[in-house]
C-alpha cells in the first residue's frame, strides 16, 4: 500500500472533536480506539480462567454507591478470598465498579476513568441509580441509565443492595468471564461514535487536562 493511501486512510479514522471550539480541540486525542480479537479458543480459556481470579477493583462510589463497598474490605466478607483486590488508578484495575447516582459533573470523570483503564477491562453498576435513576430518576442534574455512556457487563441492583450481594454479582461476573460473555470493551469501540453522542448530549465542558478523547 502506498503511504499516499495510508495517510488517507489515518485521515478518515481522525476524530473531528466536534462540537469543540477549534482551539481546545488540540487538547483530546483525535485516533479512533479499535476492537480486540480474542486468541484461540484454548490459550483464551486459560486467560480467561486467570482474569476471573484477579479481580483488581476500581471502586467510583459518587454518593449512597459507595457505602456498602467498604464491609467487603473487612474480615466478615472478606473480598480476597474470592480474589478482588482494591486499586488506586483505573491503569491498575480491571474491574470498574459504578456506585450510586451518576449526575452531569461526574459522569465524564467515570467516561475518563473508563476509557483509561487497560484492557480487557469490565464494569459493574451498583444500585438503582445505575439502572433507572433510582430516586433521582427525574431529576434535571442525573443520568438514568450509565449503560448508554459506557458498556456494562452486570448490574446489582438495590438501594442500597447489601455486601451478601456484591459478592453474589462478583460470582456472576466471575462467570462470564471465564465464559468469555465479557466483551465490553469491544463493544464500547464497535459503537463507539454512539456512546461519544450520547456523552455529548450532556457534557458540554470537556476541557480536562489529558482528556483521552
Amino acid at each position: 500500500m502506498k503511504k499516499k493511501d495510508i495517510n488517507e486512510i489515518e485521515k478518515q479514522m481522525k476524530l473531528a472533536n466536534e462540537g469543540l471550539p477549534e482551539k481546545e480541540r488540540a487538547l483530546f486525542s483525535d485516533a479512533r480506539p479499535s476492537s480486540v480479537a480474542p486468541l484461540n479458543k484454548y490459550l483464551e480459556g486459560f486467560l480467561n480462567w486467570a482474569r476471573s481470579r484477579s479481580m483488581w477493583m476500581l471502586a467510583f462510589g459518587t454518593g449512597c454507591g459507595a457505602t456498602e463497598l467498604r464491609p467487603l474490605m473487612t474480615s466478615r466478607f472478606d473480598m480476597s478470598r474470592f480474589g478482588i483486590a482494591p486499586r488506586p488508578t483505573p491503569r491498575q484495575a480491571a474491574i470498574f465498579v459504578v456506585g450510586g447516582y451518576a449526575s452531569i459533573k461526574t459522569i465524564k470523570r467515570i467516561v475518563r476513568s473508563y476509557e483509561e483503564m487497560q484492557g480487557p477491562k469490565y464494569v459493574i453498576a451498583l444500585g438503582s441509580c445505575t439502572i433507572n435513576g433510582g430516586m433521582y430518576y427525574d431529576s434535571y442534574y442525573t443520568i438514568n441509565r450509565l449503560d448508554y455512556y459506557i458498556p456494562v457487563d452486570i448490574y446489582i441492583a438495590g438501594c442500597m443492595p447489601r455486601p451478601e450481594a456484591l459478592i453474589a454479582g462478583f460470582n456472576r461476573l466471575k462467570e462470564k468471564i471465564r465464559a468469555g460473555e465479557c466483551e465490553g470493551m469491544n463493544k464500547y469501540t464497535d459503537n463507539f461514535d454512539w456512546y461519544k453522542k450520547n456523552q455529548k448530549q450532556i457534557i458540554k465542558d470537556w476541557n480536562m487536562p489529558d482528556y483521552n478523547w
